[in-house]
């Protein structure tokens, strides 16, 4: 039995199946992704989404959908399943032939159709820009024919295709298929078969198909896909036949070898940590040798708070201290002025994120902390830290500067410069420029850690300029933030005064390893946190106390960016949280902590299989919400499990 299979029951009930989806990625940027039923619900959905060079490496969706025809004694059988206008419109309805789909080794999905059982298993080939889709017909009681129709929309994942005259409906032959470029700048899309086929050009466009997820969230939700035609091939019982689409034009006598040997390398994913683990490596991409992470899927790219905040629990929490040095690395060379770019690369990259460069030392010091070579961090990161540092004293863009009470200042009115940066209407809704909690907290720990290693070091020039700061540092952190009446950490300090709401910001002053608090002021931070903002899920981002707590991250965007940071759920909190935690209580606080991660099992089966949600609402049931698959949500989890392996040893 699959740790992760559905049956028959549950695949006919749209209700349940369209809102479990799958992933996979070929760890170089491109992935397919679909319900598991493979009904498209997003425009991000479809079986070959690529970054593409020709239109800045932003993602493009060229193949959206592969539809099947059994056919057997003159009658035809399609597997397919696309949603029209109407109410509860599906055709084909091919979901009602599946009797069985795991995930185990590859997303799998079995037919049965009549007296006919056909297997039809889906794979994106690693480092390669190949998608491949292999039928094995299982059973058969007369000759069967199996019919491939390739569904293209070569667009921008971020955008929909509607049938114009500009688009290039023609293909070209090559051995054992097609090849299609439906516009100029895009690359050809080679699609064959390992046997002699037909294809029988039927060149038509699909109009209207709809995605109910887009619909929901308030987006356009209605695209037209053009079809160039289909392959038609008889297949035997036990035989297996393979389709394949790639950017590249390929042999098609190699597909079964190659098939075989990528399947292989697919990771086990028969429980709930070894789930994560799998999940944790596709955020990793390997392109133009650089190494970088994904925040999230579908629609996410690299950013570099997230990375930061992601790295130590995607690599090293597996032992992957190579891949974690070279995304330090990448990040690292594109440091300018102080600050890492937020979002973007090269020309388009915006370097407006306050604590992405503060997050950077964290990771270097979980880094450091697993290598055990202090000299070696010093000698590839020490000039890049000090940098950095010297950048938020003598002032940064976006007014980020060191106030003469040692304490960064940060943000302009109208900008959003730390992680809650949602904006509705034009406005930060959860605007902090000011003093933050966490920045001060980060920055505490940035000029503790950096004059640890020069000491040890003997940087003496930087040591004369910066040892005062850390007791000035401290001293003003605690009489500004610490709420004597309250008994927890400020959110913000600015021109409006002193916002007093409980957010979960403060909680990094508590597990950060430098840290300006007493034991006491972080039990009391952490009582105030679990009381109001703990969750099955993660922690709140505002107390339900709260006259602006919004407890369901629902409706249009405008909706949605309200309830942000206004109380929507986060996962990637709890590991700060757990960290803070056992520090404190010690192996007493394991049962927390065990619990935190008992609550995730569940989702390994929800909205994004084998993986672990952006968000989740902050009121019960606390349902999962936005990207099915976000990089600091499955970081964390597993740093969760590394620290209770950890104590428990």
């Amino acid at each position: 039995m699959s740790y992760l299979k559905f049956n028959k029951e549950e695949l006919i009930n749209l209700e349940y199946s369209l809102k479990k989806e799958i992933l996979s990625t070929n760890r170089a940027g491109g992935y397919f992704s679909t319900s598991i039923i493979l009904c498209n619900t997003r425009k991000y959905h479809g079986l070959m989404v690529l970054p593409l060079k020709e239109f800045d490496g932003e993602n493009h969706v060229l193949l959206s959908a592969v539809d099947e025809t059994v056919i057997q004694r003159g009658k035809e059988f399609n597997l397919g399943i696309h949603k029209f206008p109407g109410v509860g419109i599906y055709e084909p309805h091919g979901h009602k032939y599946i009797r069985d789909f795991e995930y185990e080794p590859t997303p799998t999905l079995i037919y049965r159709v009549g007296g006919v059982v056909l297997k039809k298993e889906l794979l994106f080939v690693h480092n390669e820009e190949q998608f491949m889709i292999r039928y094995t017909l299982l059973e058969a009681h007369s000759p069967t024919t199996i019919r491939v129709k390739p569904f293209l929309a070569f667009r921008n994942s971020h955008k929909l295709s509607k049938a114009n005259m500009d688009a290039n409906t023609k293909y070209k032959s090559i051995p054992n298929g097609i090849k299609s470029k439906l516009y100029q700048g895009f690359p050809w899309l080679h699609m064959q078969i390992n046997k002699s086929n037909e294809f029988i050009a039927t060149p038509d466009w699909y109009y209207n198909v709809e995605y109910l997820e887009e619909l929901n969230r308030g987006y356009d939700y209605q695209e037209d896909l053009f079809v160039p035609g289909y392959f038609e091939l008889p297949i035997k019982k036990d035989e297996s036949v393979i389709f394949s689409a790639s950017t590249k034009e390929i042999a098609p006598g190699g597909l079964t070898r190659k098939f075989n040997s990528e399947i292989k390398l697919r990771p086990k994913k028969d429980r709930f940590e070894k789930c994560l683990v799998n999940s944790a490596q596709q955020f990793l991409v390997y392109r133009d040798k650089a190494t970088e992470v994904i925040a999230g899927y579908p629609w996410f790219g690299r950013w570099g708070r997230d990375t930061f905040i992601a790295l130590p629990g995607l690599t090293l929490t597996n032992g992957d201290e190579k891949t974690c040095k070279q995304v330090l690395d990448t990040m690292s060379t594109e440091l300018k002025g102080g600050l890492f770019p937020n979002i973007g690369k090269h020309t388009a990259a915006a370097f407006n994120s306050v604590d992405a460069p503060l997050w950077y030392f964290w990771s270097i010091q979980k880094y450091e902390e697993f290598i055990g070579d202090r000299e070696k961090v010093w000698k590839d990161y020490g000039k890049k830290m000090k940098s950095i540092l010297e950048g938020y004293r003598n002032g940064l863009p976006f007014n980020i500067k060191m106030n003469e009470n040692s304490l960064i200042w940060q943000g302009e009115r109208g900008k959003a410069l730390t992680w809650m940066d949602a904006i509705a209407n034009g406005k930060p809704v959860t605007p902090r420029d000011g003093y933050a909690v966490e920045i001060n907290a980060l920055w505490y720990n940035a000029v503790c850690y950096t004059l640890e290693l020069a000491k040890e070091f003997d940087d003496k020039k930087f040591i004369k300029d910066w040892e005062h700061l850390p007791e000035e540092i401290k001293k003003s952190f605690v009489e500004n933030f610490w709420c004597d009446d309250c008994q927890y950490l400020h959110d913000v300090i600015n021109e409006d005064g002193i916002d007093k709401s409980v957010r979960p910001n403060q909680i990094f002053a508590t597990s950060l390893p430098y840290s300006p608090l007493d034991d006491d002021h972080k039990e009391r931070v952490l009582a105030k946190v679990e009381k109001e903002l703990l969750t099955a899920k993660g922690l709140r981002t505002l107390s339900p106390k709260s006259p602006y707590y919004k407890g369901r991250y629902v409706g249009n965007q405008e909706n949605r960016d309200s309830a942000y940071h206004q109380g929507t759920v986060w996962p990637w909190l709890l590991g700060h949280f757990i960290e803070g935690y056992l520090k404190l209580h010690g192996k007493n606080g394991l049962h927390l902590a065990e619990r935190v991660i008992e609550n995730f099992k569940e989702d390994m089966t929800e909205h994004g299989l084998c993986s672990i949600a952006e968000i989740y609402d902050g009121d019960p049931p606390y349902e999962p919400k936005g990207a099915i698959s976000q990089a600091w949500s499955v970081a964390e989890t597993l740093r969760i499990i590394k620290m209770i392996n950890k104590l428990k040893n």
